[in-house]
């Protein structure tokens, strides 16, 4: 199996960013896990993303994708991440997002980053597999 890398620069500089535990490889996916569990989500991502940056929402509180909600910031809406807004014991970390000229509030573990050319794609992509798994 190939492992893939993935190098970007993010706001401590150059780095590469190693997405190996994403493949299916239980013994590197369990050594990330164990690192997710003693991670502060709310401090690291803070220090790893750039804001803002577009998403989509994939999930929601009531259960997994499907059609296209027609409600601002639903399933299927593509939008904005303004901040990080707090971490909430039932849903996580809350983010603020933009939806054309709409403001509202949403999981971030409800999305997924549009490009996975994007240095957020990876740490969104960490916290949704920790927040689904834990």
């Amino acid at each position: 199996m190939a492992l893939r890398k993935w190098v970007f620069n993010m706001n401590t500089g150059n780095e590469t960013y190693d997405s190996s535990w994403d493949e299916d490889n239980e013994e590197l996916y369990d050594e990330k896990s164990a690192e997710w569990e003693e991670r502060d989500w709310e401090s690291w991502l803070s220090q790893n993303l750039t804001i803002p940056f577009e998403i989509k929402r994939v999930e929601d509180e009531e259960g997994f994708g499907g059609a296209k909600s027609k409600e601002p910031f639903g399933i299927g809406h593509t939008m904005e991440v303004l901040s990080i807004d707090e971490d909430d014991d039932k849903y996580g970390i809350i983010v603020a997002v933009r939806e054309g000229r709409k403001t509202g509030y949403i999981p971030l573990c409800d999305v997924e980053v549009t490009s996975r050319d994007t240095p957020n794609f990876w740490p969104v992509r960490e916290y949704v597999v920790w927040f689904a798994n834990r």
